[in-house]
C-alpha cells in the first residue's frame, strides 16, 4: 500500500481485518496531521459507521456550524446552516474533520499487525504471475503478492505502471490552502467571497485553535507550478492585491504558514484501474477535486469495496469488481454542473453580483431544501459488498 491520507489507511483497516499482512509506505516522515477541512457523506459516512469510527470523528468535528457568502465588507450574503437531519447537508455537511484528523483516526483504527513504513516511496517495481517486486527509494528491495497505489492525484507509482493512459482533466483553477492565527473576528461559519477577476476568498474553522484560508482563483494555464515557495507567495499576492475583506490578512498570514499548499485541479480519468498485481485507490485512480466534491467519501467507500472484493474472489477478478461497482459513483462525482468553475469564479462584476443573487435565492428555506439531494455526496441505492467471513 502506498500513501498514508485518507484512502490508504482505509484499505489498510479493512486488508487486515480480512487477514492479509499489509504494509504502509509513506513519503512523508510521519502520518501528516492538520491539512484543510474536509468532509464524510453518503456512502463514506457508511463505511465509517461499519469501522466503528462515527463518534470518533464527530468529537474532531471544525465545528464549522455552515456556510455563508460575505460581501467585500464582511456582510452576509446568503447562508446555509447545518441543520443537523439526514440528507440535508448543505456546503457544510454534519461531519466536517481535518484531513489530518481523519488520517490519525483510520491509521489508529488499523490492526497491530499493519506495518508502517515513513520517509520512505517506491523507485520501481516489476511484476510477474507470482506477485510484485518493489523496490524502495530507501535501498530495500521487497516482494509483495499485491500493490495498491493510494498516493494522490500526482502519483509517481501510477506512472510507472500505467504510462500516459491516465489523463489529466485540468479544470482551470488554482486552489492555495494555509493555517492563518485566529482573532477574535473568527467565527465558526464557512465564510466564502467571491470577486471579480475570477477569484474566491474563503476562511473555516478548525477545531485546534487556527484558521484555514483558501485563495482560489481560475486561470488558463498552470503559471504557479515551478515557482519556489517565495515566488509562488508573492505570485498570490499580485493576483489578490487590492481585494477587500479578510484577503490582506490571509496573505500576511500566508507569509509565514508553514503549511502552504498550492493545487492545480485537475480531475484523473484512467481507462482502468488495474493492471496486473497492481490497483489504483482513491485521487491516484480518479481525483475528483474540491469543485467536484466528495473526494474524501468515495476514497474510504473505495478502500472498503475493494477490500471486501478481495476477501471473496482472487485478484484480477476482484479488481475488476471492485472497479464496476465504483466506476457509477466516481463518475457520477466528475461530473459537473454546466459551466463550473466559472459560473462559481466571475471575472466581471456583473458576474458576481448576479452569483450573489444566486446564492440569495438558493439559501431560501424552500429551495435550500432541494438543493441538499444536491450535496448528500457519493451515494447509490445498491448494498455495499459484504468481505466474506
Amino acid at each position: 500500500m502506498t500513501g498514508a491520507s485518507v484512502a490508504g489507511p482505509a484499505a489498510a483497516y479493512w486488508l487486515a481485518r480480512a487477514g492479509h499482512d499489509v504494509t504502509v509506505v509513506e513519503a512523508a516522515p510521519e502520518l501528516r496531521e492538520g491539512g484543510q477541512n474536509i468532509d464524510v457523506r453518503g456512502t463514506g459516512r457508511e463505511v465509517i459507521r461499519l469501522m466503528g469510527l462515527e463518534d470518533a470523528v464527530r468529537g474532531r468535528n471544525t465545528g464549522e456550524v455552515g456556510t455563508r457568502f460575505v460581501d467585500e465588507r464582511g456582510a452576509a450574503v446568503a447562508e446555509f446552516p447545518v441543520d443537523g437531519r439526514a440528507g440535508t447537508d448543505g456546503p457544510t455537511a454534519e461531519l466536517e474533520i481535518l484531513r489530518g484528523a481523519l488520517a490519525r483516526l483510520l491509521a489508529d483504527a488499523c490492526p497491530p499487525a499493519v506495518t508502517w513504513r515513513f520517509g520512505d516511496r517506491i523507485a520501481g517495481l516489476a511484476q510477474d504471475d507470482g506477485g510484485v517486486d518493489v523496490e524502495f527509494a530507501g535501498g530495500a528491495r521487497e516482494r509483495f503478492a499485491l500493490v495498491v497505489v493510494a498516493e494522490g492525484v500526482g502519483s509517481r507509482t501510477r506512472e510507472m505502471v500505467f504510462g500516459s493512459s491516465p489523463r489529466e482533466r485540468a479544470l482551470g483553477m488554482y486552489s492555495a490552502y494555509g493555517t492563518i492565527p485566529r482573532t477574535t473576528a473568527d467565527d465558526d461559519w464557512w465564510r466564502v467571497h467571491i470577486a471579480p477577476g475570477a477569484r474566491q476568498v474563503m476562511l473555516r474553522p478548525d477545531d485546534v485553535g487556527g484558521t484555514r484560508a483558501n485563495l482560489n482563483f481560475r486561470t488558463a494555464t498552470p503559471e504557479l507550478d515551478g515557482l519556489d515557495d517565495a515566488a509562488t507567495r508573492a505570485a498570490l499576492r499580485s493576483r489578490f492585491a487590492g481585494l477587500g475583506w479578510e484577503t490582506p490578512r490571509i496573505l500576511d498570514g500566508f507569509d509565514s504558514a508553514d503549511d502552504l499548499y498550492v493545487d492545480w485541479l485537475r480531475q484523473i480519468d484512467c481507462p482502468t484501474w488495474h493492471h496486473g498485481r497492481v490497483c489504483l485507490l482513491g485521487d491516484a485512480a480518479w481525483c475528483v477535486t474540491p469543485i467536484g466534491g466528495g473526494g474524501t467519501s468515495l476514497a474510504i467507500t473505495g478502500a472498503y469495496v475493494l477490500a471486501a472484493y478481495l476477501s471473496q474472489a482472487p485478484y484480477p477478478e476482484a479488481f475488476a469488481r471492485y472497479e464496476q461497482w465504483m466506476r457509477p459513483l466516481v463518475t457520477d462525482a466528475q461530473r459537473l454542473p454546466p459551466g463550473v468553475p466559472r459560473i462559481a469564479a466571475p471575472a466581471s462584476r456583473a458576474g458576481v453580483r448576479l452569483l450573489r443573487l444566486g446564492t440569495r435565492v438558493a439559501a431560501l428555506p424552500l429551495v435550500r431544501s432541494l438543493a441538499a439531494r444536491l450535496t448528500t455526496g457519493p451515494k447509490t441505492a445498491r448494498e455495499l459488498p459484504v468481505p466474506a467471513a
